[in-house]
């Protein structure tokens, strides 16, 4: 399974960064380009243990459907989203909040699986691992801009 950890170093607070990264209404602005869009479950504001999303989203030229629950949940320090249904075999996608001095480490630990079994570890090694992490440094970006500038 492929793993994925990007590390941003913001200038604020843990809690906010937190808020920000669980933040349905932030999630689709920070992802225009693919317009993504909850369509079920909660589908706006600050998303809480147990509770699920559903997506849309076109990506790779395709429209996309995916559904995720929040499975752990420790504020302003940690939360995890995991894949219910969607186009991978399974994904989690760990957030992690470290402050320190006045700045927050945000860490985006994402470990996936591909569906098709060989096919899938190929599309993996040719464009989906690089598809995922510039997907995640875009959202993680925005993160930041959006909690420096409060």
């Amino acid at each position: 399974m492929p793993l994925i950890e990007i590390h941003t170093l913001i200038n604020a607070d843990a809690k906010t960064c937190f808020d920000l990264a669980r933040n349905i209404d932030i999630h689709q602005e920070s992802l225009k380009h693919s317009q993504e869009k909850a369509i079920a479950g909660k589908i706006s504001g600050l998303i809480e243990l147990g509770e699920w999303v559903s997506w849309e989203a076109k990506h790779l030229g395709f429209v996309q459907h995916l559904t995720s629950r929040i499975t752990e949940f420790d504020s302003p320090h940690y939360f995890v989203d995991e894949m219910v249904y969607g186009a991978f075999k399974s994904f989690k996608h760990e957030h992690i909040f470290k402050e320190r001095d006045n700045q927050t480490l945000m860490v985006d630990t994402f470990d996936f699986e591909s569906p098709l079994g060989i096919f899938g570890q190929f599309a993996n090694w040719l464009f989906l691992k690089k598809y995922m992490l510039n997907l995640l440094k875009t959202r993680g970006n925005y993160i930041k801009q959006k909690a420096e500038s409060l």
